[in-house]
Formats: structure tokens, sequence, C-alpha cells
């Protein structure tokens, strides 16, 4: 698992990792812009905020929008991919203890989850696996230059 995010903060795109000598290691893999959904109107917060709070989950009492009765943050973490579809999984906490959990289906070919997803969630998860395909894809063309350099130099 890594690390998490806020359940109320619904990705739009990344930030750039230019205010971070080292970009840490953020939930949804990268630091992202976005808005917050924790009332009913979205609201834009700060870039600060979004790289502080936002992106890292657990503002509660930081944060003057996040609701005192909802869960603090979502964790998110690949548990397989098979013929195209790649299973994520997910869990909500509140005070560091899982509250929810649940299995999220994607298709690859379909780009598009299978089954019923919130729209918040659907976004953060969309937002870590991103970075996942992106890197799966350069490792498949890694070890597929690899393997065709290696039969070049061994016929």
């Amino acid at each position: 698992m890594t690390a998490v995010a806020c359940p109320f903060f619904m990705p739009v795109d990344r930030l750039g990792d230019e205010l971070w000598i080292l970009p840490p290691r953020l939930p949804l893999n990268d630091a992202h812009r976005g808005v917050c959904r924790a009332a009913s109107e979205p609201f834009e917060p700060p870039e600060r905020s979004q790289r502080e709070l936002c992106n890292c989950g657990y503002a509660r009492g930081l944060c003057e929008r996040f609701p005192e009765s909802a869960v603090d943050a979502v964790r998110f973490s690949i548990a397989s991919e098979n013929e195209g579809i790649v299973q994520v999984v997910y869990v909500m906490e509140r005070e560091h203890s899982p509250e929810a959990h649940g299995v999220l289906e994607y298709s690859v070919v379909e780009s598009n989850w299978r089954g019923e997803v919130g729209e918040i969630l659907a976004a953060q998860a969309r937002a870590f696996l991103a970075r996942y395909l992106e890197r799966d894809g350069e490792t498949q063309t890694a070890s597929r230059d690899h393997r065709e350099r290696f039969s070049a130099d061994h016929p």
C-alpha cells in the first residue's frame, strides 16, 4: 500500500515536481491539482493546501472544509493485472484504521471501470492507475528492447 489521499479530493491534473528536490512518495503516485468536494460546492484550494493536505490525507483539524464525521483518507494498491484487467484495491481509513475497502476493476482495452464506482473514488483511482500504467509500459518497452538487443548479440 502507499500513502493516502483525502477522500474528498477530486484530482484534475498533475502538479509539477519543481517545488521538491526529490519528490515525495504520494498516494496517487504524483502530486495532483484538483478540487475539494467536501461541501456541496466544489472548491479549488490553494496549491500549498493541495500539496500538503489534499494529496496526503488526514486533514481533519487542519482543513476547515473537512467534515468531522467522514473517513480521513483513502489508500490504493495494485492487486493484479491479467488480460487487460487491472484490479485496484482501495481502503478508506478513519483515525488510521480501516473503515471500508473494496476492489475496483479497470479495463485497459476499454479504458473504463467495470461496475459502479463513485465519481471521486474513480478519479483518484484513475490518477493512481495512470502512473502505474505509464511505468508498466516503460518496463515492457525496456524489457522488449533488452530482449531484442540480447537476441541480436546472441544469434
